[in-house]
């Protein structure tokens, strides 16, 4: 069965930098979407969204563009902001599971209001010729939730509904529920995407089985932590090329450089790369001790010359 390969959007990883990157030097992804853009009540795209989704910075990309709101004034400047960009499609997000989102009753705090849901795609669908998609968990609290805010899902011509296969109180936390995954299959006539947990070539394997219906499949914290995943599971092998720590040396070196040149010093550079070995040093044979050494260093200098000696021992 022939599938589809989705970059899950992630907040502060998964800029043009990281999809440039990926895209590059590992490749297997079709379709990326970029980090949400948030508003805040003012009526103004933030200097790092509008470069985040510049075409010239996203050359050779399909990427989807998506907004994070609970007003549908705000849906509709984004959705006009980003049509004049080019983009065709924007996908809502009512899946983010961060507190500081939720509390404000966005995100996947806002799954269980049925009625702002559907005011916003009511207008959404009126007052734009924007292609919606949605990005969603199971619900905040209960599984129930999505369950109950598709007859009104079902009431708008969406492109599709990703669901991460989580409550958004879980954050990151416990496993994926897979049996109201399948309940979200059997009550919506949409197409839905499945996203959670797809960290290894096997356990893409599982889903595939699990869910045979299913031919768009998210990856986030899997392609973060696994850059060669999504070529692996596209070429159906669990063995890593050869040149594989040649490969990951170029591609930290890209990120790095294209972080060096834009983040204002050293400090922010560093924890830029801190951030991301979190996930990184999955990929090495001792994840602990090379988190640690990244850990350690506290200037450029050591930073670098930690990188080497990890990739050298490697």
């Amino acid at each position: 069965m022939d599938f589809t390969l989705l970059s899950s959007p992630l907040q502060g990883f998964t800029d043009f930098r990281f999809r440039n990157a990926i895209n590059t030097y590992f490749g297997g992804i079709d379709t990326y979407y970029s980090p949400y853009i948030r508003l805040n009540g003012k009526m103004i795209i933030k200097s790092s969204y509008e470069r985040d989704l510049l075409p010239e910075n996203n050359s050779g990309l399909e990427v989807i563009p998506q907004v994070i709101t609970n007003d549908a004034d705000e849906f509709l400047f984004v959705a006009k902001y980003v049509r004049e960009l080019g983009y065709k499609e924007l996908n809502w997000n009512l899946g983010c599971p961060y507190p500081m989102v939720t509390k404000s009753g966005m995100g996947s705090g806002l799954i269980s209001n049925t009625e702002k849901i559907n005011t916003i795609l009511e207008r959404a669908h009126a007052e734009s010729d924007i292609l919606v998609s949605m990005k969603m968990r199971l619900g905040y609290e209960t599984t129930q939730e999505i369950l109950d805010v598709f007859p009104i899902l079902d009431k708008f011509p969406l492109k599709n509904i990703a669901i991460h296969a989580r409550l958004g109180k879980q954050l990151y936390k416990g496993g994926v529920h897979l049996d109201a995954f399948q309940e979200c299959i059997n009550s919506t006539k949409h197409k839905l995407y499945y996203n959670g947990d797809i960290t290894s070539v096997n356990k893409f394997r599982e889903m595939q089985e699990r869910f045979p219906s299913i031919d768009h499949w998210m990856i986030g914290r899997g392609l973060i932590a696994d850059p060669f995943l999504p070529n692996m599971i596209k070429n159906d092998t669990t063995e890593y090329p050869t040149n594989k720590m040649a490969l990951f040396s170029d591609f930290h070196e890209t990120l790095y450089q294209g972080y060096s040149e834009t983040l204002s010093g050293p400090s922010h550079i560093l924890l830029k790369m801190h951030h991301l070995w979190d996930y990184f040093s999955v990929i090495f044979s001792n994840p602990h001790k090379v988190l640690k050494k990244i850990n350690k260093t506290k200037n450029i200098r050591n930073y670098e010359l930690a990188v080497k000696e990890i990739i050298a021992a490697e």
